[in-house]
């Protein structure tokens, strides 16, 4: 007989020194057999929702966590029954007992007690897994931070708002809560979970028409006998928010994800970075005939080009000339970091919060290929599936306020950059052409930097040549 062990799964950090993320929704049961690698759970952290592969070939014996529950990073959550392999050791982060003799809910020592928080375990003895082995718990019970890989400048963390009382420490594995009911609840993606809320429906109550039976944004809508709901825009969707029921009068969502992120992101930019707001209104007729020229010629066929593709070219063009606003302050180092590439980041407003993936290496791209880049960022994130590798790591962004019907604003910088400019909506307005009123196509271009690393007049330069290239696109050609 195959001798079996039990082995306790930590929530892993995610990337960027994450502390905590909530349990979305299990894919798997107490009792199923599971492969390596094989997709066991959704889970949000403060950056995106990511699927959670299994780190272990085996079966399910204990879920320790709920859905909706926020857990710290080196928390367990899941257990195992996989083979006992004669010679591994387990990892710092893995309680290990034989299957066939659990002790009493008394006599369980906590995972912490299956290797001391300062051993390390050689890596050629660790299982290798999509999701590395958890963070390594310290003394005090908070989890050690990684290195980071990249030097993105990011406002200090909160700790959880809320926080779950772990009795699976003390309590046989057999009696960690199973969840039973996992394989009946209605299978749909986050942004659809979130308008049902907001529309007050049981997802329960909806019949799924997508692949699998999954419930999509339109089975909703039709549920409710097609209320109308704000569909995606051709850009980033708007923020959606909950919907007030008759007689209540007040609502209360807990801070938390990419809102709670966000909030301190913005809180230390505004009070760290020095801003400056620059303002120029662009007659932009010509990138638009041009822009209807693209589409409608074969090199472009079957690509999405929009306004915001043509002011990302025109952006990346003039930071050629104008590298000051493609750095970074560096306080710890007191030095200033220009950067020789640009990770161009697109803020978009998802069902989730407001969030700011980047294309790498943009500036390196032709304008088809920038036009699917634009495309599968803004799907993704449409999605909620942007990764936190995506959100790490811009290098200066643009923000589209003109889907919403907006001319100018006052962005705030994405911690870590030193410009972000917001293109305004393109709108026909009687304008001077050749000595003469005529109505033509304008659009205000709003570039807000950081004075520590901008002066104003490079600023000014920065701008003054992406409204040159916009207005007169052939302008590309002096500037390639």
């Amino acid at each position: 007989m195959t001798a079996t062990m039990i082995k306790e799964f930590r929530l892993p950090d995610l990337g960027e020194g994450l502390t905590e993320s909530e349990i979305v929704s299990w894919k798997v049961n107490v009792g199923d057999t599971v492969s390596l690698n094989q997709i066991i759970a959704e889970v949000e952290t403060a950056k995106a929702v990511v699927e959670l592969p299994s780190p272990f070939a085996g079966v399910i014996t204990a879920l320790h966590e709920q859905p909706g529950t926020v857990v710290e990073v080196g928390k367990p959550i899941v257990s195992f029954e996989v083979e006992n392999d004669a010679g591994g050791q387990p990892d710092a982060a893995e309680t290990v007992a034989p299957a066939e003799t659990v002790a009493p809910a008394e006599a369980v020592a906590p995972a912490e007690a299956a290797a001391p928080a300062e051993t390390v375990v050689p890596a050629a003895k660790r299982e290798p897994n999509l999701v590395g082995y958890g963070a390594v718990v310290e003394s005090s019970g908070h989890p050690v931070r990684r290195q980071r890989t990249f030097a993105a400048a990011e406002p200090p963390r909160e700790s959880a708002a809320r926080r779950q009382v772990d009795a699976a420490e003390t309590r046989p594995v057999e009696s960690a809560p199973a969840v039973t009911m996992l394989d009946e609840r209605p299978r749909s993606t986050p942004p659809v979970r979130k308008l049902a809320k907001d529309l007050g429906v049981s997802l329960e109550e909806v019949r799924g028409t997508g692949p699998g039976g999954l419930i999509t944004r339109e089975d909703v809508r039709n549920f409710v006998g097609g209320e109308d709901v704000p569909a995606a825009a051709e850009e980033p969707a708007a923020q959606e928010f909950p919907a007030t029921g008759q007689g209540e009068r007040e609502v209360r969502t807990p801070i938390k994800g990419v809102r709670k992120l966000t909030a301190a992101a913005m809180v230390s930019s505004a009070f760290t970075a020095p801003h400056v707001t620059e303002f120029l209104t662009v007659d932009v007729t010509a990138a638009m005939e041009l822009l209807v020229r693209l589409k409608a010629g074969k090199a472009f066929a079957g690509l999405k080009l929009t306004p915001l593709t043509l002011v990302a070219k025109a952006a990346l063009l003039a930071l050629r000339r104008n590298p000051t606003l493609n750095s970074k302050w560096d306080e710890d180092n007191q030095e200033i970091v220009q950067f020789n590439y640009v990770n161009l980041g697109i803020a978009a407003a998802t069902p989730r919060g407001l969030t700011v993936p980047n294309i790498k290496d943009a500036d390196r791209m032709t304008l088809a290929q920038l036009s699917t880049a634009l495309t599968e960022l803004t799907e993704t994130a449409r999605a909620g599936k942007t990764g936190p590798a995506d959100l790490s790591g811009g290098t200066i962004s643009i923000t589209n306020i003109g889907v919403f019907g907006i001319d100018a604003g006052t962005p705030i910088l994405n911690p870590g950059e030193a410009a972000i400019l917001a293109m305004g909506a393109v709108r026909k307005m009687p304008w001077e052409y050749q000595d003469q009123i005529a109505l033509r196509q304008v659009m205000t271009l709003s570039l807000s930097f950081d004075h520590r690393l901008v002066d104003g007049e490079q600023g000014s330069r920065f701008l003054a040549d992406v409204g040159a290239l916009l207005a007169d696109p052939g302008m590309a050609l002096a500037m390639a």
